[in-house]
């Protein structure tokens, strides 16, 4: 089993690290995979430069690939775990039509094409979250709307598993009582009509309604470091719905190392893998820093993310490729 009490920071080829993971001992995954054919990570003559993700000759074997890497998070995961899954989509022009399996200026769908993919594996494809950019990046585009959003999938291995639903509740904007006020006095005492018209305030659950399926969550950055990252407030349902208290969260595609930061931040544990050492160096020295700031008689106030080293290469945006707008995390 793995330790509990610690972020595991395990650098490496997923595909190589995943296997030697225990069976059924993580909780909940959380990921964003790198998207495909939209940056390199690793700088040229990197030895590890041939086992970049995202790097496929084929829109194809991407999704292969992912299938693969996902077979094996299935293993690890227990049987009421969770998957979610954010992947970006791109258009295809001249030179990527082919390799994508569509027309000149058709978009990809990708990710629709790799959930469905994962559904056929065995996967059941639970809900799709609309992930809403209220900064999206600016498109010179005059024949479609500018994209600003991505997408989010909820997998599971099961029909039944581990879902809080009250963990994530959002408040409730509206009673509904001006709608219902003048039959309510109409039709107290009618039977089944006065039941169906009750007030909002009392069929409304408590501790508020369920959590929609559209996530406003601004584009974040990473001081330090010239890529986007998987914004906190979009990881934190994901943990919060799916993985217990005490429990491990899991991260093939680790990047920065956000999904550790909010998993510690709610108390879960976390399991990290990266291709990238200098990731992987960046992951430590940030939660370093988190967990002083977390520490008790210490101020949590700031959620700013430390500096990290500079990165060599070519600088990478993940999720949701950002150059402009950028907000703070």
């Amino acid at each position: 089993m793995l330790r509990l009490g610690m972020i595991q920071y395990l650098e490496g080829d997923c595909r190589e690290v995943l296997p030697t993971l225990p069976a059924k001992s993580i909780h909940c995954c959380v990921s964003s995979p790198p998207y495909w054919g939209q940056r390199t990570y690793l700088p040229d003559g990197h030895p590890a430069k041939h086992l970049e993700i995202g790097q496929e000759p084929t829109v194809k074997e991407y999704i292969d690939t992912l299938v693969g890497v996902f077979r094996q998070v299935w293993r690890v995961l227990m049987n009421d775990g969770t998957l979610w899954l954010n992947l970006g989509d791109s258009y295809a022009d001249k030179d990527s039509a082919q390799a994508a399996g569509v027309k000149p200026g058709d978009v990809i769908a990708l990710p629709w094409r790799a959930a469905l993919a994962l559904q056929a594996d065995g996967w059941f494809l639970r809900t799709d979250i609309i992930w809403h950019k209220p900064n999206p990046k600016p498109e010179s585009v005059k024949d479609r709307p500018t994209k600003s959003h991505e997408y989010l999938f909820l997998l599971s291995k099961r029909k039944d598993y581990y879902y809080d639903v009250d963990a994530t509740r959002e408040p409730v904007t509206s009673t509904g009582s001006a709608r219902f006020g003048k039959q309510w006095h109409s039709t107290v005492g009618t039977g089944a009509q006065s039941r169906r018209l009750k007030s909002a305030a009392q069929r409304n659950h408590p501790l508020g309604k369920n959590k929609r399926s559209v996530w406003s969550v601004p584009v974040a950055c990473f001081p330090g470091a010239h890529f986007a990252v998987f914004p906190r407030e979009l990881i934190r349902p994901c943990i919060l719905a799916g993985c217990p208290k005490g429990g491990i969260v899991l991260d093939p595609f680790a990047g920065s190392g956000t999904t550790a930061v909010v998993a510690e931040e709610l108390g879960r544990d976390a399991v990290l893998i990266e291709l990238n050492p200098v990731y992987v160096a960046m992951q430590k020295g940030r939660n370093a820093v988190q967990s002083v700031l977390n520490a008790p008689g210490e101020t949590a106030a700031s959620t700013a993310d430390p500096p990290g080293p500079a990165l060599p290469g070519p600088s990478r945006p993940r999720p949701g490729e950002q150059a402009l707008l950028w907000d703070d995390l």
